[in-house]
């Protein structure tokens, strides 16, 4: 249920014997309170409408209305009437459409066909009154008296839009005075040179424009406050009863950081005990304390001194906090800039443990430490630094069949990868038949010789003999050698191991010359590593150094090794020169084969991990800068 509320005290306008021309002349420059001023403006639209009762309501809390003023208030009683309870129905509807709404009184529905009491319902807008409406009480029996009523009382409402203008207008211009003395006082702070003569600047200002007994500034120096300037004071003994009492007051505004007055308003929630004893010991005063804020940060307090018949008010208070604000920024470059070089850099360094150990940034300090214990972790900690280089398994001892004479390739009897045991494993074959008729015609060739060394010792020729004897002696050496050949066109495995050469089976029936390698046999069993370290890393490297090295086909199996042999010269691989690097195997496994590839880490002695990491960046920009 909806109900009505008594919000505004009862005015008797004082405009009830003015003419209607001077009513309205005189709310046109009202400068009452606002409840004031809508008493009048009501009492000056009944007279000029005819209305028995007006009244603006405003909706409030709890599904309420609020009375703000009501005319004539003598006859408002507790409930509301009739009328101004007909409004209060419509309220939400004129309020929602903005439109004006005429309703009958409810006692009055019996009298005749039109009720003889209607009610005006006015939306108003406006900053003081928003969500508010004007209700008018109009006795006629005549519609036109109550339009006529109606539109006097629609146009007398921009008084109302007027008193709310002037009255930001002049709320506006006390903003304006406010800062317009905050800016000169910052003016007059900003002309000095030196934090002594600024601090007098400021307590000089503030207390000629506010009408101070005494104005004193103190500082924060370490735990305590202590006083730097006094309004029309150049020098002070700090051992005063009354500096030691205005500190304590200080420091008791800064702990509490917010402003201290005394004497303490009944709502006050603040501590002012030390407020108090300075007022007992050099009162009576009205005394204000505001702390002086840079940064987030109380580093000063001024403190405010009247007689205690002039009492500082809200407005004066709010101007006091801004002209210290303004001030503030100046005021501590200057006290910072006037400390010698150690007080300073104690200063700098105390803020920043404070930022470093305080409560805030919480995470940013997480990171910082987790950065910094990574930047010692990775400074002080040494770990293995490895040389990383790829490496080739080759066989320790391959040997190499080759072509024995010119010929033709018969037959292949071995492919890659297969095992051979020494002496006994046939390869091949090679063409012989050209051999066998050579070995025919030189045994006849022998024969001839025999028969006629045979025949010069029958004639008892001597000499024709020995001619013979060393034809015959000749024709069974290229014999033997025929032979040989023959022998050798059988390729037969010089040593045990597996073939590591091509597939020559593709091959068979091609001309091969003297020396032609066919095949080549290492033994799996002995193998060793062949790295390829690059340049800017073979400084690193000295014979005798240990590491492990994994194939590409087993990285899980790591391999270890010793590097026995560094080639002295570069050579180019890749488009890259290397230094190649013999490395003897201590375990070897059965899946091991010469040709097979893979990563070898050498390792190079124990560094520091940040060493480590940064050795080849920084020699790399060691070359681009020539440092």
């Amino acid at each position: 249920m909806t109900t009505i509320q008594r919000d505004a005290p009862e005015y008797k306008p004082a405009s009830e014997n003015l003419s209607t021309l001077q009513e309205v002349a005189a709310l046109s420059r009202f400068e009452g309170p606002p409840d004031r001023f809508l008493a009048e403006l009501l009492a000056a639209q009944c007279q000029l409408s005819g209305a028995e009762g007006g009244a603006v309501l405003r909706a409030g809390t709890d599904n309420q209305l609020v009375v703000l003023a009501t005319h004539p208030a003598t006859r408002i009683v507790d409930g509301g009437t009739d009328w101004i309870a007909a409004a209060s129905a419509c309220f939400k509807d004129v309020i929602g459409g903005g439109k004006t709404a005429v309703e009958p009184e409810p006692d009055q529905h019996e009298s005749g066909d039109r009720p003889q009491r209607q009610v005006i319902v006015i939306p108003i807008q406006g900053g003081l009154s928003r969500h508010a409406v004007a209700a008018f009480a109009v006795r006629s029996e005549n519609p036109a008296d109550v339009d006529v009523c109606q539109e006097r009382l629609e146009l007398t409402l921009f008084l109302l839009n007027l008193f709310e203008m002037r009255l930001t207008l002049r709320q506006r211009q006390v903003a304006l005075d406010r800062i317009s003395v905050a800016l000169e006082t910052l003016t007059a702070v900003n002309r000095s040179k030196r934090f002594m003569e600024a601090a007098m600047s400021l307590c000089n200002e503030i207390a000629t424009r506010w009408h101070c007994s005494r104005v004193s500034l103190g500082f924060l120096n370490g735990r305590y406050v202590q006083v730097q300037a006094m309004s029309n004071t150049e020098k002070f003994s700090r051992k005063m009863k009354l500096l030691q009492d205005l500190e304590a007051t200080m420091e008791e505004c800064l702990d509490q950081d917010v402003e201290v007055i005394y004497p303490a308003p009944e709502n006050a929630t603040y501590g002012s005990r030390a407020a108090e004893q300075f007022y007992r010991n050099h009162g009576p005063t009205s005394l204000v304390s505001l702390p002086v804020r840079e940064k987030n940060e109380v580093p000063a307090v001024i403190t405010l001194e009247r007689p205690p018949e002039s009492a500082f008010t809200p407005e004066e208070i709010e101007n006091a906090r801004l002209t210290c604000d303004l001030c503030s920024t100046r005021l501590v470059e200057l006290r910072e800039h006037d400390r010698w070089f150690g007080a300073r850099m104690a200063a700098s360094a105390r803020r920043g443990l404070g930022v470093l150990l305080g409560p805030r940034h919480t995470w940013l300090k997480v990171a910082a430490v987790f950065i910094f214990s990574l930047a010692a972790f990775l400074t002080f900690t040494k770990g293995e630094y490895r040389v990383e280089a790829p490496f080739i398994f080759e066989a320790t001892v391959q040997q190499a069949v080759v072509t024995p004479f010119d010929t033709y390739i018969k037959s292949i009897a071995v492919m890659p990868g297969d095992e051979v045991e020494a002496h006994k494993t046939i390869l091949g074959m090679l063409e012989n038949s050209e051999l066998r008729l050579q070995l025919a015609a030189l045994e006849a060739e022998k024969l001839k010789y025999k028969k006629q060394m045979a025949a010069a010792q029958r004639d008892r020729k001597t000499a024709e003999a020995q001619i013979a004897q060393a034809d015959v002696d000749k024709a069974a050496a290229e014999i033997r050698l025929v032979n040989y050949k023959i022998e050798r066109a059988t390729l037969t495995a010089p040593i045990s191991g597996r073939i590591v050469s091509e597939d020559l089976t593709q091959q068979i029936g091609a001309p091969v010359e003297t020396g032609t390698v066919l095949f080549e046999i290492a033994p799996v069993d002995s193998l060793r590593a062949e790295l390829y370290v690059p340049e800017d890393m073979i400084a690193d490297v000295k014979e005798k150094q240990g590491g492990l090295l994994a194939a590409v086909g087993h990285p899980d199996q790591k391999l270890i090794f010793v590097v026995e042999r560094i080639n002295p010269v570069a050579d180019v691989v890749n488009e890259r020169n290397v230094f190649k690097v013999r490395a003897r195997l201590l375990n070897q496994y059965e899946w091991m084969r010469p040709g097979m590839e893979g990563v070898a880490m050498i390792s190079a002695g124990r560094e520091s991990y940040l060493w480590i990491g940064s050795r080849r960046p920084i020699n790399w920009l060691r070359m681009k800068l020539w440092i």
